[in-house]
Formats: C-alpha cells, sequence, structure tokens
C-alpha cells in the first residue's frame, strides 16, 4: 500500500478540505493521546480507507459524520480503541459484526497481523468495503461477507478468537450472537455509547446462558464532547446450555434476558 493517498484519488476530492498532511498531523495527535502506537504508514492507511468511505458515501449510505475532524474521532480513533482489548486477546482470526463501512474491522486490520472477516446484512455495503480492502492491498487476510450473523454462526461454530461490535444490538442480542462463532477461550469485545444499567445486567444473563463471562469492563470519553464508551469484554467460558444459534431474527424479538 502506498505512503500517501493515491494522485488519482486526490484528484476525486469534491472540496480541498482533504488536507491530507494536516489531517495526519491531527490524526497523530489522536492516538499519542490515547497511548496507542501507530505508525505513520498505518496512519496514512487510515486515512486512505476514511477518504475511500467518503467518496463513496456519495453515491451510498454508509456514514452521516461528514465533517473530518469528527470522522477522524468517530470513525478511526473510536475503531483503534478496540485495539488493547484485541492485543490481550487469544491469538487468531478476528469477526467484525455489523461493520458498516468496515469499521473497526479495517483500521483494525491495518494496525495488526491478524486475519479479520467483516460481516454486514447488507450487500452493497460488503461490495463496497470488499473494494476499500482490495484498495488498501488487504485482500490476503481481510474480507467482507454479506451473511445474517445467525446463518454466519451456524456454518462457522468455533473458527474466530476474537468477535467485535459497536452498537449494532442489545448486549444479550451481542453475546448470543457472538457465542457459537467464538473458540472456547475467545474474546467478545463490545463497544457501548453508554448502556443503562439493567443492559449490563442482562448481558450478563444472557451470557451465562452462552456460556461466556464478562471478563472486563472499562470506560472513557471521546475527545471534544463527541460520546462516551463502555467496553465490555466477555470470554467464551463454557459450552451454552441452550442450542445455538437459534434462527435468524428470534435473538432480537425474544432476547435471553
Amino acid at each position: 500500500m502506498s505512503e500517501q493517498l493515491s494522485r488519482s484519488a486526490e484528484s476525486q476530492v469534491s472540496t480541498d478540505s482533504f488536507d491530507r498532511d494536516a489531517l495526519l498531523i491531527e490524526l497523530k495527535s489522536l492516538t499519542e493521546s490515547f497511548g496507542l502506537a501507530v505508525s505513520d504508514q498505518v496512519l496514512v492507511g487510515f486515512l486512505e480507507h476514511l477518504y475511500l468511505v467518503l467518496q463513496t458515501n456519495k453515491t451510498m449510505n454508509l456514514t452521516r459524520i461528514l465533517d473530518l475532524h469528527d470522522a477522524l474521532i468517530l470513525h478511526i480513533l473510536d475503531s483503534l480503541t478496540f485495539l488493547p482489548y484485541i492485543h490481550k486477546s487469544p491469538n487468531g482470526a478476528v469477526l467484525d459484526m455489523g461493520t458498516g463501512g468496515g469499521f473497526p474491522g479495517i483500521p483494525l486490520a491495518l494496525a495488526t497481523d491478524r486475519c479479520f472477516t467483516l460481516l454486514d446484512s447488507v450487500g452493497k455495503k460488503v461490495k463496497a468495503v470488499n473494494s476499500f480492502i482490495d484498495e488498501l492491498d488487504l485482500s490476503l487476510r481481510c474480507s467482507a461477507t454479506q451473511e445474517r450473523v445467525e446463518s454466519f454462526g451456524a456454518s462457522h461454530s468455533a473458527r474466530f478468537a476474537v468477535v467485535t461490535a459497536r452498537a449494532m444490538a442489545s448486549l444479550p442480542v451481542l453475546v448470543e450472537y457472538a457465542a457459537p462463532i467464538l473458540i472456547p477461550g475467545g474474546h467478545l469485545i463490545v463497544s457501548k455509547g453508554n448502556p443503562e444499567n439493567d443492559e449490563i445486567i442482562s448481558g450478563d444473563t444472557a451470557a451465562k446462558i452462552c456460556g461466556l463471562s464478562r471478563i472486563e469492563t472499562s470506560e472513557f470519553d471521546l475527545p471534544r464532547g463527541l460520546g462516551h464508551r463502555t467496553f465490555l469484554i466477555y470470554k467464551k467460558t463454557s459450552k451454552p446450555s441452550i442450542k445455538l444459534p437459534r434462527a435468524v431474527g428470534v435473538a432480537r424479538k425474544t432476547p435471553l434476558a
């Protein structure tokens, strides 16, 4: 992958606001303030991904975050906050559930040497994300797949060491989705805005049924008042007490807790 945005890509920018050098300086400052050690080359890869998302967003709804400075935080930095938990997880492949425009999966793939599968149920998003993966030279260890999580879990039992998810569903649903996919000892890493205590308790109840245990919880605020984050880490510790995955749609309609 080139250490800078391609000349052809730069020529398509509709405004002068995508100043690569200035954004690189800002992004480096953001990552350093969170204690995230990332090389300049990898930082440029993050920017290239963001650029591709914003370009594609002109014809497809991938993001509502159009301010570049907000996007550095809410797309890139927000994705990278998964890194410390990825590093503490068992070695092996990572599944990113509900990847959308490739967040957090693509930034995490760029920042690590792990293999990633990026899952989304919307075909046009998956097609776009696979094009981003090709542009970023990640196709040897990263791919996007269109499928419902329950169907994917049925055909990929105990295949992944880590499952990541942002706010795509409630905690009980996310735990149920991840349980059949994780290897024994594997980790589910969830980032939530500011979950109610009832949701966390329900997540723990569902986790017990699904053979998972919550092993870590942490909280912090994003810069510039752009949101609060609560990370909840679950470990697969035993077999579920029910047959998983349940049929498509059942987890959302009738959560385990």
